[in-house]
C-alpha cells in the first residue's frame, strides 16, 4: 500500500528510476499523487518512503487543469525560494505499478517521463513527520512532465477534491506548510466540493480527463 511506512536505513537506495524485472523505481509525486489513498488505488503495491524537492523548478497547474512543474532559472541564493523549488512525496514502484502510473498520467501525450536530482529526506520514525531542515541526500528519480503546456491556468472542478487531499496528506508528512500556503494556495482554494467525493475517487482509481 502506497502508505506503508517503511524503516529506512541511511545508506543509498538501492533503487533505481526505470521499471525492471528485478528493482523498483524512485517515483517523485507532486500533484495528485500526494493524495495517499489515489497511490493507494492506483498502485496497490507502492510504498511511501519520505519527502523530496525538486530544485529550480516552479509548481503550476497548466492549461489541461492539471499540476505540472515549469523548470526555472537556478536560484542564486543557496536557499532557493519556494516559488523556484517543488516539493513531493517519493514512492518506490514495482514495475506493474509504474505501467498503471503511465496510463493514469497519459505517458507519452499528457506527461512524458524524465529522470531528475531530487533532495530527498527519508521517513525515519513511523507516524512522525521528516525534518526538512536536515540535510538531504541527492537521489535521481522519476518525475512525470509535460514541457509542452507550460502556461499557468485554473485547476479542473474534481481535480482541486483531489489536490485538496493531497495538501494535507504532503502537510502530514512534513512538506513545508509555508511552500503550501505561498505556491500551491495560488491555484488550488482550500474549500471543495464534498459531493465530488466518489467522483475523485472514480479518478483516483482510473483516470479519464475532465472536459
Amino acid at each position: 500500500m502506497a502508505s506503508t511506512y517503511l524503516g529506512i536505513p541511511s545508506s543509498s537506495f538501492p533503487i533505481t528510476t526505470m521499471a525492471n524485472a528485478t528493482t523498483p523505481t524512485l517515483y517523485f509525486g507532486y500533484g495528485s499523487n500526494l493524495w495517499q489513498q489515489q497511490m493507494n488505488l492506483r498502485c496497490p503495491t507502492s510504498e511511501y518512503l519520505g519527502v523530496a524537492r525538486l530544485d529550480n523548478y516552479r509548481w503550476m497547474i497548466n492549461d489541461r487543469g492539471y499540476a505540472n512543474v515549469v523548470q526555472v532559472d537556478p536560484s542564486p541564493s543557496a536557499d532557493p525560494s519556494y516559488a523556484n523549488v517543488v516539493y513531493g512525496l517519493v514512492y518506490s514502484l514495482q514495475p506493474s505499478d509504474e505501467e498503471e502510473l503511465d496510463i493514469n498520467e497519459g505517458v507519452p501525450f499528457a506527461y512524458t517521463k524524465e529522470d531528475l536530482q531530487i533532495s530527498f529526506w527519508p521517513k525515519e520514525k513511523k507516524d512522525e513527520p521528516v525534518d526538512t531542515h536536515k540535510t538531504p541526500k541527492k537521489q535521481d528519480m522519476l518525475v512525470y512532465i509535460d514541457r509542452e503546456r507550460v502556461i499557468d491556468s485554473k485547476p479542473k472542478h474534481e481535480y482541486i477534491y483531489r489536490m485538496n487531499m493531497g495538501i494535507s496528506d504532503a502537510l502530514k508528512e512534513g512538506v513545508p506548510k509555508d511552500y503550501v500556503q505561498e505556491v500551491m494556495r495560488n491555484f488550488i482554494p482550500p474549500e471543495h466540493d464534498d459531493g465530488l467525493h466518489d467522483q475523485a475517487l472514480q479518478q483516483a482509481l482510473a483516470f479519464k480527463d475532465e472536459r
